[in-house]
């Protein structure tokens, strides 16, 4: 059985991806094996694994190897216990990622109650969520966005393939008020605000 080649700059790069802990861009890789098509190679070493026991995957412009779905249950020595968010978090992360950045007065607004600060401190530590800087108002407020890590653990590649609204309807995933709440159409006159 005979083996092509695998040029050395594409060796280069497989090597500095493997041996990261976090996934990376390919402007970071170029830093470790210098100028050429990192790209180019990424695709090729994707390629190379496709049908293997671990893939060569882009989330959210950053790449990594993984274990091959249809594998990972045989790496499990141990059941994880997956912590379950609480609803306030479920809500308060798809605000975020939907409307990112955003601040912790416009997360309370759409979902129109209080965010405990532990709830934010939830997502934080889970890897979801990150401090983006301070909006340029009075206050200036502190923004939140979603990081690499939600997409990863998401298994999404960007924020624009988070699921539309009518992607959750279809799923069943709207909260049957909502789905109601959207039917009506109110006027605007004052009987209506009060009703």
């Amino acid at each position: 059985m005979n083996f092509a080649p695998i040029a050395d700059y594409e060796r280069a790069v497989e090597a500095a991806v493997f041996a990261s802990v976090e996934p990376l861009t390919p402007a970071q890789i170029a830093q470790f094996v210098g100028d050429g098509d990192v790209t180019g190679a990424l695709h090729g070493i994707a390629a190379r694994h496709a049908a293997g026991g671990i893939h060569l995957v882009e989330r959210g412009g950053r790449w990594h190897f993984q274990t091959a779905s249809d594998l990972a249950h045989l790496l499990r020595r141990e059941r994880e216990e997956p912590r379950k968010l609480s609803r306030a978090a479920i809500e308060t992360l798809a605000i975020i990622a939907y409307h990112e950045p955003v601040s912790r007065a416009e997360i309370e607004a759409i979902r129109g109650v209080q965010t405990a600060k532990g709830t934010l401190d939830v997502l934080m530590e889970a890897g979801w969520v990150r401090p983006a800087g301070r909006r340029e108002v009075p206050g200036r407020p502190l923004l939140y966005r979603s990081t690499g890590e939600f997409l990863t653990h998401f298994g999404l590649e960007s924020r624009k393939d988070l699921p539309g609204i009518e992607d959750l309807r279809a799923a069943g995933l709207l909260d049957p008020v909502d789905a109601a709440m959207d039917g009506f159409h109110f006027d605007g006159g004052d009987d209506a605000a009060d009703g």
